[in-house]
């Protein structure tokens, strides 16, 4: 069923492949992949009197299966509870990079950033105005990387190029000839520039090549590409990663239309058919209902046509078997609060939602290490050319070999159970020597709002100075 709806789906041999990928798999992200066919679930004749086959309707019932599955491994990667703390050395830079995180949002560009580009990939694009850090994100859909031979793991440049309708550009004040036909538009980042091209009818090449539009074409003279290229998870190819819910396509369309034939079927015991086995007597208008009642004669008959709840049933049933199986072969949230009869700890929690965790896990490498620490990265290296402020703070200055890294929070609150053995754990290797105070007071940070570890040692030693504990 999914390769004939995506035989539907109009490709633009202008494009590359990956593109006509990527849209399928946006379009199922977003429940719009049954648009393209042409009847209604509940239109079985057409205006001939021909039947329509199912694999022609859209379904009536459309379990986001694909959306909640992303949707929950985010929530885990990025939600506010979850989001990392960026760890150095430095305290000065610690506090202010944990500034940085927050003036420019970068909470909320990260969970979008993840949502996006769990069809493959994402590109988020850094930029420097007057001082302040914008970060944006930029659909990879009509992107185009190319990595330095010299540097695999970096960009040399990434040029964006998509149609648009004429009339659209002249509204952004661009000079268009014919406003009813389609234009190229196209703008590429580099070490240095950012160049903007003049758009350009489709179909013609221009000859020379695009022309720059010098009125658009900025300078950042950065000395590296201002963008962050994130590919979602291993697999894919070269330029895209693997698609989080690409295993469970097929049977997450197979549910939406198992669904939609049973809700048709209690649409059908609603209003049952009436069948009228001839000869029959009575020649008025017929109209069904018990104070209505068909006189037929000895020879004939009259009932209706029923479906049994049976067939409901065992509808649901294998809707649900393949839940499991979708969810299963896409590590998604299985568990069901029907079968938790009490609160539970964070550990019996993690357990519950294993496959869930393993998937989180590894959109951690691909969006915190990969992702958000190649950002901070980046917006430090950016310091050396411009003046960058935060919250009226300038940004320190930043030793060579600085070392960051990222601080995750538990996957799943601690009971005070699990608070109370952690406590006592901390306190016997503390008081053994075998970690500091400093290491003890990290591991718990996340859990009690200690946002500078070192000035809570401070009011500790303050408040207790004779502990040598």
């Amino acid at each position: 069923m999914f390769d004939a709806i995506c035989a539907l789906i109009p490709r633009d041999h202008d494009y590359p492949p990956r593109v006509h990928t990527l849209d399928v798999l946006r379009r199922v992200l977003a429940g719009t992949v049954y648009d393209v066919l042409p009847y209604q679930f509940h239109e079985e004749r057409g205006a001939g009197g021909e039947y329509i086959p199912i694999r022609q309707r859209r379904p009536s019932i459309r379990y986001a299966l694909s959306r909640t599955v992303v949707e929950d491994s985010v929530a885990l990667l990025f939600s506010e509870g979850h989001f990392p703390t960026i760890v150095c050395a430095d305290p000065d830079l610690r506090n202010f990079l944990a500034d940085l995180l927050r003036d420019a949002g970068l909470n909320a560009v990260m969970i979008d950033a993840a949502l996006r580009g769990s069809v493959g990939s994402v590109a988020l694009l850094l930029r420097i105005l007057k001082g302040r850090v914008y970060v944006s994100i930029v659909d990879s859909l009509f992107l185009t990387p190319v990595w330095r031979a010299d540097a695999p793991d970096a960009l040399a440049s990434v040029t964006e190029q998509y149609k648009v309708r004429g009339a659209l550009l002249a509204a952004q004040g661009y000079e268009i000839a014919e406003p009813s036909v389609d234009y190229w538009f196209m703008r590429r980042w580099n070490s240095d520039d950012e160049t903007w091209f003049l758009p350009w009818p489709v179909g013609i090449t221009p000859i020379g090549g695009p022309e720059i539009d010098t009125a658009r074409t900025m300078r950042h003279g950065l000395g590296f590409v201002p963008i962050v290229w994130i590919r979602n998870l291993p697999g894919g190819d070269g330029v895209d990663g693997g698609c989080t819910f690409r295993a469970a396509v097929e049977t997450s369309i197979e549910i939406d239309y198992q669904l939609s034939q049973a809700g048709r079927g209690l649409t059908y015991s609603s209003d049952p058919t009436l069948l009228i086995k001839e000869p029959a007597i009575s020649d008025r208008e017929i109209i069904k209902g018990a104070g209505n009642a068909l006189v037929v004669s000895k020879d004939g008959d009259a009932r209706l046509l029923e479906i049994g709840g049976t067939a409901a049933n065992a509808v649901i049933d294998y809707v649900r078997v393949l839940r499991e199986l979708a969810l299963e072969s896409v590590h998604g949230n299985r568990s069901s609060a029907d079968r938790i009869a009490a609160a539970q700890s964070g550990r019996a929690l993690e357990l519950m939602n294993q496959g869930l965790i393993w998937l989180a896990d590894n959109l951690r490498i691909s969006y915190g290490e990969n992702g958000l620490l190649a950002l901070v990265r980046m917006i430090m290296a950016a310091t050396d050319r411009y003046s960058i402020t935060v919250l009226g703070r300038p940004a320190p200055k930043i030793e060579p070999g600085t070392r960051l890294s990222l601080d995750w929070p538990r996957w799943y609150p601690p009971s005070a159970a699990d608070q109370l053995a952690e406590a006592q754990t901390l306190s016997t290797l503390a008081k053994a020597g075998q970690i500091s105070r400093e290491t003890a007071i990290r591991v718990i940070a996340d859990e009690y709002g200690i946002e500078d570890v070192a000035a809570e040692l401070a009011r500790i030693a303050k408040e207790q100075p004779n502990d040598e504990c």
